[in-house]
Order: structure tokens, then sequence, then C-alpha cells
């Protein structure tokens, strides 16, 4: 349903999609909608917008919609690097500091950089994007580093989407927490996010408004102030490691919205580290069979099965570790 609404409201931004459908002024079928709904022939979504709304957000510009917009963006993000390509499928590795999708008009994300450096290398016609764009298959906070799976093709953009609403690819990441945890365990509990503070709240029990949530954590190395930690995600909700290791006892060092300050202050001044230290590090695949009701996927998840994708840490990173530990 988000992708939907992307290219129907295409000069509104993934911020204002999502916080219209928090706020129910979109709908799909009746009901309140997080855009994640996979869409089937008659279904009905409404939008409570003005019609002066609904033209300014949907109406085409030559500025939004040129290959020199997404050229620009392919120059000018910097640090960006490709882990994997074939004809369907482009896995990148996100510096920090750069937005997964633009939230705003005038943004350039990671998304944009993408169909930038697919014109620039003659791998999308340019006719082709009034009928698909290449697009993202997950998010990443803009100050978290790491792996990004961006569909070239149709196809293989549902093949990337298949595999995050069945969580059938597996996804780990790299972090410094604070305290020492000596025991790999995984941990459960109920996420519900303040839109006014844009912020997550954890508890132990299931509210309406609550998503189930699911982490496990694996030390690496560890000392009495610090733990160098392996986390898969087996739910992936909005700040769902940083908010989730917070409530234990474990935040995230540079956490200025869930750390601790003083820790914080420090790891800035020895490290100049002015963000949480998250990093997307590595992807598996499923393998082939898991699609054996989706022909479609065969050639895709063939080539594709069971394969790894490492992405290395940022040399910031790797110096703080280096010296904590």
């Amino acid at each position: 349903m988000d992708k939907f609404l992307f290219k129907f409201l295409s000069n509104a931004g993934a911020g204002f999609v999502y916080k219209m459908l928090r706020k129910k002024n979109i709908t799909l079928n009746g009901k309140k909608a997080t855009g994640k709904e996979m869409l089937s022939e008659n279904d009905r979504i409404v939008l409570f917008f003005s019609d002066e709304t609904i033209e300014k957000f949907s109406k085409v510009t030559n500025e939004n919609h040129s290959p020199e917009e997404y050229i620009r963006a392919y120059h000018s993000l910097q640090g960006i690097e490709i882990l994997y390509e074939d004809t369907d499928i482009l896995v990148l590795n996100k510096p920090a500091g750069i937005l997964s999708q633009k939230a705003t008009p005038s943004d350039q994300s990671i998304n944009e950089w993408a169909i930038g450096y697919l014109l620039a290398n003659k791998s999308q016609a340019v006719k082709e994007l009034n009928q698909f764009k290449p697009s993202i298959a997950n998010r990443l906070d803009r100050n978290t580093s790491g792996i990004i799976l961006c569909g070239k093709s149709l196809l293989g953009l549902q093949y990337l989407n298949q595999c995050t609403k069945e969580r059938l690819a597996d996804k780990f990441y790299r972090t410094i927490s604070v305290g020492k945890i000596q025991e790999g365990c995984t941990i459960e509990g109920y996420l519900a996010k303040d839109e006014q503070k844009n912020k997550v709240q954890i508890s132990a029990t299931s509210k309406e408004e609550n998503a189930y949530i699911k982490t496990a954590l694996l030390p690496l190395q560890y000392n009495q102030d610090f733990t160098y930690l392996e986390i898969q995600l087996f739910t992936g909700k909005t700040h769902q490691i940083r908010a989730h290791l917070a409530s234990i006892g474990h935040p995230l060092i540079g956490d200025a919205k869930y750390g601790i300050e003083k820790i914080n202050q420090r790891m800035q001044t020895r490290f100049q580290l002015k963000h949480q230290l998250l990093h997307a590090h590595r992807v598996v695949f499923p393998a082939k069979f898991a699609f054996i009701h989706q022909k479609k996927f065969e050639e895709i998840s063939s080539r594709l099965s069971e394969k790894e994708i490492v992405a290395p840490l940022p040399l910031q990173f790797q110096q703080i570790t280096e010296a904590l530990f």
C-alpha cells in the first residue's frame, strides 16, 4: 500500500504519507492502515484531503520526475558502496547521515541515488521511469549505517518485499552497548510509538496499539563497561534495537534519544561520535524452496538462495571497537 501511495502522492514524501496513515486521514477499506498491507483488486483507499492538497502532492512536475534530479543525487551523495548487483537486485552499504527515503520533496536520499546510478550506467531506460521506479525495500534510520536492499526490476522489488513481509531473510546488526552482556539471549516485548516525540516505549505486556517485537543478542566482546554485540531482528519495528536494548539497561553508545547523556558526551569527546553506533552488517537470503508456491520468483530465488552479503563496518566503528576492547 505504501508503494502505491508514494507513486500517487509522488510530491509528498514518505514522512507525510505515514503521518496521514497514523492520523487515519488515509484509510484502506474503511479501516486504519499502516501502509504495509498487500493490495488486492477492488480494495478501496480513501484520502481525507482537500482537492487542493491532492493536486499539490500528486501533480507531475518536470523537477520531481526528471532524470537530471536522480543523476544529481547520484553524484552529490558520497560514500555509498555497491555490495551486490544483478539484473533484479541492488544491495548497497549506506553511510550514516543519509536518508533511506526522502521525507520532503526537496530531500535527497539513497532511493534517489539508486535510480541515478542506474540511469548513469544505462541500466534503466528513461522512458521506463513512468511505468516503474526502482525502489528500496528496507529503511534504516538516517544515522544508522549498513545494508539497504533495492529492487531494480518490478519482480526484484516484489521478491524483496516478500522477503521482508514473511521475514524470510535473516538480518544482523552490529552495535556497542553500555554495560556487560556475557551471554547470548533473546528478548521479547511490545512496542508503542509516541507520535509527537517520535519515540517508542517498550513494555512487557500487550495492549491494543502495541506491536510485538523480538530481538536476539550475541555478545562478541565485552568488558565491565561495554559490550560489542551482533543483533538479529526477528521483527522490524521503528527504533526496535535502540529502544529494546535501552529497556533492559544496555542502551547503544551515542544514542541521544534512548542512551545515557554522560556516556554519549564521553564518546563524542573521545571519538567524535555524534549519533547512535548501529550498523546493518549482513543479510542472508532464504533458500530457494522458501518460494515453492511463488513460481515467478524461481530464477531470483535460485540465484540468491542462502547467499550472504556483508557490509564492512565503517572506519569510525572499527576505531571505537579497537579502542574500547
